[in-house]
């Protein structure tokens, strides 16, 4: 895959998941004898060889600590935990020059495989998109972001669940939080984020909204494993991705 060297790939991984009822970072707790971190971090580097920057906050040494047992790759640190937007933004100064794009991967999704990652990265790359997001449709969408389609199936919107309407809530593709995002456009959007929602926090799902207000070309690709891309948040759902990774 020749585009591998374009491509540099950030790791959520600064949260302290505190639905997990556990002094532990969320990323440190374990799914099949690994943690969680371990999976996600693995699946990076099958994507983009050396170019992974892990993103830490709460308990960051120890984090730090656990991927550096398994793989050589840089961190960054994000000070404030303001959110996924603030994330991203604070690993980017990391890339060196040469990246075109820049892939968003979820410490807290340990099932995700290098072989959906590298679809989403071919399926972007493909279409000329600016961004593409990862998505799902799944039985019950509540408490997730709603993936908001146009007439010809390009992304104009990530509606989160607090802002959702009756019609929005009845959708049932969601976004996985997994992205490919052109680096240019990632980098100027960024700075348009702002903090004025519910959390206080830089969501990286506005950059949608600025990519829709500039008339910016986005898609999205379908997977078909829910299991494989949503995310650990509370113990059961721990327990659950322990079953399916067995």
């Amino acid at each position: 895959m020749c585009w591998k060297k374009d491509i540099g790939v950030v790791v959520l991984a600064a949260g302290k998941g505190t639905r997990m009822g556990s002094n532990l970072a969320k990323v440190l707790h374990r799914v099949n004898g690994q943690s969680m971190i371990v999976h996600v971090v693995g699946c990076a580097v099958k994507v983009s060889n050396a170019n992974v920057i892990v993103v830490v906050g709460h308990q960051a040494e120890q984090v730090r600590d656990e991927v550096l047992k398994k793989f050589k790759v840089s961190f960054a640190i994000q000070k404030e935990l303001l959110g996924t937007g603030d994330a991203v933004k604070a690993a980017l100064p990391f890339f060196s020059e040469g990246l075109s794009h820049v892939v968003v991967l979820c410490g807290d999704v340990p099932l995700i495989k290098a072989a959906t990652v590298e679809r989403l990265v071919e399926f972007h790359l493909h279409s000329k998109n600016k961004l593409t997001a990862l998505a799902v449709e799944v039985d019950d969408s509540t408490g997730y972001g709603r993936i908001i389609l146009d007439a010809e199936k390009m992304l104009v919107a990530i509606c989160e669940e607090a802002d959702a309407s009756a019609e929005e809530k009845k959708i049932k593709l969601i976004n996985s939080g997994i992205y490919c995002i052109e680096r240019k456009f990632l980098t100027s959007a960024l700075e348009g984020l702002t903090r004025d929602n519910a959390q206080n926090e830089y969501y990286l799902t506005d950059l949608v909204k600025i990519g829709a207000a500039d008339g910016i070309k986005m898609g999205v690709l379908k997977t078909d494993d829910p299991h494989e891309v949503l995310g650990v948040n509370t113990p059961a759902q721990l327990t659950q991705a322990e079953q399916q990774c067995r």
